[in-house]
């Protein structure tokens, strides 16, 4: 299987001081910083999703501000895959499921902002799309949801999306245990 890592929206405005800060942004971004380092290392394939919003009223991602750019701690270098995109849905209007093809990419490592919406539609897509996926549970972060009054807290929205993918769509890996597979 040829794998790339998929990074998913790690931009400014879901960190501290952004228009949509997230639960632990800043330390998953630190483990994703780790998984790039391994990938980059063992030259494997990196793309990043970067999320521009094209909807009317949209408070964040806005083209041409600082919170649409890339978060410091997983810049792409110079030669690494960026697709734009408009919705939740890596895939949906986007190059990445030709970028996949033409490269022979079979299986992806997914992590990034937010479980609950991004990297739950990507993941989903890429399964429909018969890619052999993984999650990687302390590379992605979320925020508290609110429904019927009630608080639900970022850890139980994320551990509730990785236990609905996990299985069926993707396989729920940890950090330590991808950089352990692709150092095999």
């Amino acid at each position: 299987m040829k794998i790339a890592l998929l990074i998913v929206d790690i931009q400014n405005d879901y960190f501290p001081g952004g228009k949509n800060e997230l639960v632990n942004s800043v330390e998953a971004s630190l483990k994703v910083r780790k998984l790039l380092e391994a990938f980059r290392k063992k030259q494997l394939p990196v793309i990043h999703i970067q999320h521009i919003s094209s909807r009317a009223g949209a408070s964040y991602f806005i083209p041409d501000t600082e919170g649409v750019q890339f978060h410091e701690n997983v810049r792409p270098l110079p030669g690494e895959i960026i697709i734009k995109k408009h919705t939740p849905n890596s895939f949906k209007n986007t190059e990445l499921p030709d970028t996949l093809r033409i490269m022979g990419i079979d299986q992806l490592a997914i992590c990034g902002m937010m479980t609950h919406m991004c990297i739950d539609s990507t993941t989903r897509a890429a399964f429909d799309y018969g890619l052999d996926c993984m999650v990687v549970n302390d590379a992605c972060a979320t925020k508290n949801l609110v429904l019927a009054d009630k608080v639900i807290s970022a850890e139980n929205v994320h551990m509730s999306f990785l236990a609905a993918l996990n299985g069926m769509f993707a396989k729920v890996v940890s950090t330590e245990q991808l950089i352990k597979q692709i150092e095999i």
